[in-house]
């Protein structure tokens, strides 16, 4: 019985040891400590993108999370940190629970990794986990992940005209001065090129406002846009503003990221043609992040109009701004906006119900309005970098402006500045460590030295013995 146990243990550790041997040849080139942090990421990709054999012949493939965490096995303990534990190397579960439990799921595809645990438990008494058998029935190929309804199939799609539809979303950018960047961009469906697009520091409304707002004053009003779910795609803002100017708004559905394959693909040459060549921003100090960014949205501007808008395009193969031009199919241009119905749409709006005494609260501040309001619901109309003016409507009729009364915030709380101010605190001219050295000083100087007192009373005593009477002559005259 002994000897079939030892044998079972040697078995099981010569499985570890394989086990071990197999880690270390997936990740012996990535372990290399001439390789630099980018150099090992790369090679850390392209071996999980690999299709390895395993210790027993099998193919495997290994995800990028478990060959980084071999790697930081290997550089802690080495190759004894990669061998497992030899008594978890062969599987718990008996081989023939795992043959019925798929054999279950062959006679009944339907039966969820739940149910074939429940009618494993009902005939046996005992079953594994679901997990484990959700792993097994991937392993066989028999997981209905994916397979409850069959993939839905998406037609090409693409604008008839220019303007008819804008795709937008946001890039993660460059760091710029220390600090991560996001670029809004919106493209023409039709065209591909490029409507708006500026980088800022905050994936924020108002960063939003500012990519947009040129563009709808330069490129014309489109008559949809179509975005993701991201927070500043979905603020009260941006639907106002395209109520206002006639554009329908379309957000896609969760989980469906389909329709906004030109913007990604577009973002792609972004990054493979404008971002790599920005390095050289990231390391500016971080009182020159304004500059910084406004070298980096200039020079984007001439990146795009240069070298995208003029090349042509992969997909139309024409350049995306002369196919932008050329797309009206009326023989005309684009609508521009009303200077005053663009700065309309670019005004912010909340809802208050006027308090008896005729004022109205919003963000800390209270104003004060017509007395006919009174107890009515009011729209209140602002910019949201000042809330000092308030335009007052009810009924979609103007109703003045509210009066200041109590002013705590002067601007919007969404309405965050491209860099916030830094006070620069003014010098008090106190130097603590001065103070403390000198308080220092003065008490060494105002230390008393019983020693010395202690010897210059022996010395005293004995000069008295030998001459008091002179000495004490001396000592008087002297005074």
């Amino acid at each position: 019985m002994a000897s079939q146990f030892e044998e079972e243990m040697q078995r099981r550790a010569e499985r570890a040891r394989k086990l071990g041997l197999f880690r270390y040849e997936v990740i012996q080139d990535a372990v290399d400590p001439a390789l630099s942090a980018k150099q090992r990421g790369q090679m850390v990709r392209e071996i999980a993108a690999r299709v390895h054999t395993g210790p027993e012949g099998e193919p495997v493939q290994v995800s990028r999370t478990t060959i980084d965490r071999w790697i930081r096995s290997w550089r802690i303990g080495g190759f004894p940190a990669l061998v497992p534990n030899a008594m978890r190397v062969d599987a718990r579960t008996p081989a023939e629970v795992m043959e019925l439990a798929a054999a279950l799921k062959r006679e009944n595809p339907a039966r969820t990794a739940v149910q074939v645990a429940r009618v494993l438990r009902a005939h046996s008494g005992w079953a594994p986990s679901e997990r484990t058998l959700q792993r097994h029935f991937a392993r066989l190929g028999l997981d209905t992940a994916g397979q409850a309804r069959p993939k839905e199939v998406f037609g090409r799609f693409e604008a008839t005209r220019s303007n008819e539809l804008w795709v937008g979303d946001a890039l993660h950018g460059p760091v710029v001065a220390g600090r991560k960047t996001i670029l809004f961009a919106f493209l023409d469906d039709r065209s591909r090129a490029v409507m708006a697009a500026r980088f800022g520091y905050a994936e924020d409304t108002v960063r939003l406002a500012v990519a947009l707002r040129p563009a709808l004053a330069a490129r014309g009003v489109p008559e949809g846009v179509y975005l993701d779910n991201g927070s500043p795609f979905v603020d009260s803002w941006l639907m106002r503003a395209c109520a206002v100017l006639g554009i329908k708004l379309v957000h896609s559905r969760p989980g469906r990221p389909e329709g906004r394959g030109k913007i990604e693909r577009y973002f792609r040459t972004v990054r493979g043609q404008f971002v790599v060549e920005t390095g050289h921003l990231a390391d500016r100090p971080a009182d020159q992040a304004a500059a910084a960014l406004a070298e980096l949205n200039r020079a984007f501007t001439a990146w795009v109009e240069t070298e995208y808008h003029p090349r042509e395009h992969s997909e139309t193969r024409q350049p995306p701004l002369a196919r932008w031009q050329a797309g009206w199919t009326d023989g005309g241009g684009p609508r521009l906006p009303h200077p005053d119905l663009l700065r309309e749409a670019f005004l912010w709006s909340e809802w208050r119900t006027v308090t008896k005494t005729a004022t109205v609260r919003l963000h800390a501040n209270t104003y004060q309005v017509e007395p006919a309001l009174a107890g009515r619901k009011v729209e209140l109309v602002f910019d949201p970098f000042d809330l000092e003016r308030i335009e007052v409507r009810h009924a979609g009729r103007s109703c003045g402006t509210a009066v200041p009364f109590v002013i705590r915030r002067h601007s919007h709380p969404k309405a965050r500045p491209e860099l916030p101010p830094e006070e620069v605190p003014q010098a008090t001219g106190v130097n603590y460590l001065a103070l403390l050295e000198q308080a220092h000083d003065q008490q060494l100087a105002g230390r008393i030295n019983y020693q010395a007192l202690i010897g210059q009373h022996s010395d005293s005593d004995s000069d008295s013995d030998s001459d008091s009477d002179s000495d004490s002559e001396g000592d008087c005259g002297e005074r």
